[in-house]
């Protein structure tokens, strides 16, 4: 049997949605493995993979592009884990670090700069070691677990889930499932199924995964910050958000942006 070949991100907040797939009889017919975001959304686009967890930001690279499930990494207001930190207020910035793992974020900062805080810092492509270059005016966008305990070191933290909120009263995506080709519809109906079995056992969950910092509440996180399902409020600022970097959208993402399957 063919598996389905699957990338996905690697990051604390895709472990709900992993282990619905990997718990769900689909997990001996999918080749599944994880990357940082960029990394992920290559494999999309080189045609490596069928499918992806993948950040949205490609899309606008990849030909016939079909959102393939309900359900995504969003969040409804702050994220926690997406944020600009500083020493100093945002429009105080000389630059800003962009960091290298997530396309998504890194696009959601030149919108919300453009757009938003009407502001043009340098933006600056972040080296590995740029956490320690965030100092005086310079300021860096950090994505993912390594912004976990940052809040306590930088002065200034804007989480870039509640800026996109105050800027477009929307929540946002910042990865969906995505695939560049037709799949089998009870593939996709027992992918979705899976997903779904995930989310709701994020309190059982709990109980299997450490927290990565003592202050850290993994049941905050995984239901407050992460909203995983992807209703027509999410849909919506998908396709804003896209066209806010001048995306021309094709007709089978617009297809899939209503109804998913």
């Amino acid at each position: 049997m063919t598996k389905i070949r699957i990338t996905a991100v690697s990051y604390l907040n895709t472990k709900p949605l992993l282990y619905g797939l990997l718990k769900s009889p689909l997990a001996d017919r999918i080749d599944l493995q994880l990357d940082i975001p960029s990394i992920c959304a290559q494999r999309l686009k080189d045609g490596e993979v069928d499918l992806g967890l993948v950040p949205i930001a490609i899309i606008p690279e990849l030909s016939n592009a079909r959102i393939i499930s309900d359900y995504c990494i969003g969040t409804v207001g702050a994220v926690k884990t997406v944020a600009i930190f500083g020493n100093c207020p945002i429009e105080q910035m000389s630059g800003i670090y962009l960091d290298y793992h997530s396309r998504t974020s890194a696009a959601l900062t030149e919108v919300l700069l453009r757009d938003y805080w009407k502001l043009s810092p340098e933006l600056i492509p972040a080296p590995h070691d740029y956490l320690q270059q965030i100092s005086g005016t310079k300021g860096g966008l950090v994505i993912g677990d390594r912004t976990i305990g940052l809040d306590k070191k930088f002065e200034f933290v804007y989480d870039l889930g509640e800026v996109w909120m105050q800027y477009t009263g929307l929540p946002f995506v910042f990865a969906a499932w995505v695939s560049t080709q037709p799949l089998d519809p009870d593939f996709l109906n027992a992918f979705n199924l899976a997903l779904q079995r995930g989310v709701a056992e994020i309190p059982q969950l709990m109980y299997l995964l450490p927290s990565p910092d003592p202050s850290f509440d993994l049941k905050e996180y995984f239901t407050h910050f992460i909203s995983y399902e992807l209703d027509a409020s999410k849909r919506k600022a998908l396709s804003f958000f896209l066209q806010s970097l001048g995306t021309q959208l094709s007709p089978s993402l617009e297809e899939s942006l209503v109804l998913t399957m």
